[in-house]
């Protein structure tokens, strides 16, 4: 950003202002939050496609032999073991345990005379924060930290109709591609690091490449997407479908104060053989009985519950929501949150109290929506 007062716009920019898209401050980022409808952009991508620009998410590579090394004393996953190409979700905490961010760890093949490194998302609003956290515990790992955000740009097609459009525009077949792996091919004519992953709970790619390059991507698969019924989509959206998906969303369902264990995400924490920062204070979680967890809840009336709602066990409250909406596909009020395990029992009296009132609930299992069911 030129100065602290500027947002940081993404190459994409103008095509949002020009297209209708709603700009507003997204972790210091203009970004669209719709174009015409969350509904009508919500509705897109579970039945056709959707394009999302996430450009505004941090990307760092990591350089050097050390890499697998140093990734693996900070992450709660294992990721020095990754073959080339291959993807894994995982959580960065600090010492307590507390999640510092939830990241997707790379191992792309970016030069074929040259041994793969290790690429890193991050969440936008955290990107400042990781790059001190990784520069703070380089020690004498030998590598190199580059932060390419503005460098690179990122886009998302999500939909059952991702995979064939981006195929008919690619160099590469994405369907032979295996999810959580990912490639380099030329999509419209320039080259790309093309990834089987999304946020949205239905199938897709995430596309990154040279920031200049990814107008001319975007114009050809926008027009693509609008010939199935596809279209650009905004940041509320995006935020219905990952909700619907039951993906946690930094900020949200995972901040400092938040374990791995209590968020449910066991299965990004490998704890045998190895150590790393938070790793002592997990296991102390995982040998309580009495963390929190989070659940996901239908509402039994219209009115939507937002974060911070406190969730009622009878007349008691036992935990508070942390994201809610209006579902779109299934046309009634959801919301994830964290309550006592004592609330999880089948049948227990759940409410939520919501500007004094409390509105009957249920506990439901995650997620809300799955693809093919």
């Amino acid at each position: 950003m030129e100065a602290s007062t500027q947002l940081a716009h993404t190459p994409l920019h103008a095509w949002h202002v020009a297209h209708g898209g709603r700009m507003v401050d997204f972790a210091g980022w203009s970004m669209p939050v719709q174009y015409t409808s969350i509904v009508e952009e919500h509705q897109a991508t579970r039945s056709a496609v959707g394009l999302f620009d996430i450009s505004h998410m941090g990307r760092l590579l990591i350089d050097g032999p050390d890499g697998g090394a140093f990734l693996d004393s900070l992450l709660t996953r294992s990721v020095a073991d990754m073959k080339p190409s291959q993807i894994r979700y995982s959580l960065m905490c600090n010492e307590a345990g507390g999640v510092l961010d939830d990241v997707l760890a790379y191992r792309p093949v970016l030069n074929p005379d040259q041994p793969p490194g290790y690429g890193l998302v991050v969440n936008a609003s955290n990107r400042a924060k990781i790059v001190a956290w990784l520069h703070d515990h380089l020690g004498d790992f030998n590598l190199e930290i580059r932060d390419m955000t503005v460098a690179y740009a990122m886009v998302a097609v999500q939909g059952p109709q991702a995979i064939p459009l981006v195929d008919a525009l690619a160099s590469s077949e994405i369907t032979s591609l295996k999810y959580y792996t990912g490639e380099k091919m030329e999509v419209a004519g320039s080259e790309c690091f093309v990834s089987r992953t999304g946020y949205t709970g239905e199938d897709g790619c995430e596309l990154i490449c040279d920031a200049d390059k990814i107008e001319g991507i975007w114009l050809e698969l926008a027009s693509a997407a609008e010939k199935v019924g596809g279209c650009a989509v905004g940041l509320a959206a995006r935020d219905t479908l990952r909700l619907e998906a039951g993906m946690p969303l930094y900020g949200h369902e995972l901040t400092e104060e938040i374990n791995p264990v209590e968020a449910g995400l066991d299965f990004v924490v490998n704890l045998r053989d190895r150590e790393f920062v938070g790793k002592d204070a997990i296991l102390a979680f995982r040998e309580d009985g009495h963390q929190p967890v989070r659940v996901g809840l239908q509402l039994s009336d219209r009115r939507v519950p937002r974060e911070g709602c406190p969730i009622l066990l009878g007349d008691e409250p036992v935990g508070a929501i942390t994201s809610g909406t209006f579902s779109p596909s299934f046309e009634r009020p959801i919301a994830m949150g964290y309550v006592s395990q004592s609330a999880t029992a089948p049948g227990a009296p759940i409410a939520v109290d919501i500007r004094g009132q409390q509105h009957a609930a249920k506990i439901v299992p995650l997620p809300f929506y799955e693809r093919g069911k």
